[in-house]
C-alpha cells in the first residue's frame, strides 16, 4: 500500500478490523515516514450494465448512485453512513440478481424504497425526478400517498 504522504511503497499494517458494510479497514504505519494511515478493503462483485430507458448500456457507476441520494438528502437530518448504507444496499441487491443487465428503473426502484424509509422529504425530492411529478397536482397526490402510508 503507497503511503499517501510520502508516496512510499512499503507499509505495516498495525490493526485490522471488519466493518458493517463487508469491507475490512486497516489501520497502516508507512516504513519510511512513519506516518500513520487508513485503508479500507471491500469485495468487487461484478454488477451489471444498466439499460436506460432510451435503450444505451453504461457501466453502473457507484458514485453517480451516490451524488444522487446526497442531492436528495441534501440539508436532512441523513448521515453520510446512511447514503453509503443505502448505496450498498442498493449494489448488493443489483449483484443478487445475477444478470448481465438491469433496467434503470430497477435502479430507481431500489432507490426510491430506500429513502421512503429513510427520510420522506429526500424521498419525495428524488421522487419529482424519477417519478416525473411535473405538477402540483401528481406532486400532491404522491404526498397523500406517502401520508396515507401507501
Amino acid at each position: 500500500m503507497r503511503c499517501p504522504y510520502c508516496h512510499h511503497e512499503d507499509s505495516k499494517v498495525i490493526d485490522t478490523a471488519h466493518d458493517s458494510h463487508g469491507g475490512i479497514r486497516r489501520r497502516r504505519e508507512c516504513l519510511k515516514c512513519k506516518q500513520r494511515f487508513s485503508s479500507y478493503e471491500r469485495p468487487i462483485l461484478a454488477t451489471p450494465l444498466i439499460v436506460k430507458q432510451d435503450g444505451t448500456r453504461e457501466e453502473f457507476d457507484r458514485e453517480k448512485l451516490m451524488r444522487g441520494i446526497r442531492i436528495a438528502c441534501a440539508k436532512r437530518p441523513v448521515s453520510a453512513a446512511d447514503i453509503e448504507r443505502l448505496t450498498g444496499m442498493v449494489e448488493a441487491e443489483l449483484q443478487k440478481m445475477g444478470r448481465a443487465e438491469v433496467s434503470s428503473r430497477a435502479v430507481g426502484d431500489l432507490v426510491i424504497a430506500g429513502l421512503k424509509e429513510l427520510d420522506q422529504i429526500a424521498y419525495i425530492r428524488y421522487a419529482i425526478v424519477y417519478l416525473r411529478l411535473d405538477d402540483l397536482h401528481a406532486l400532491r397526490d404522491e404526498i397523500n400517498r406517502l401520508l396515507e402510508g401507501k
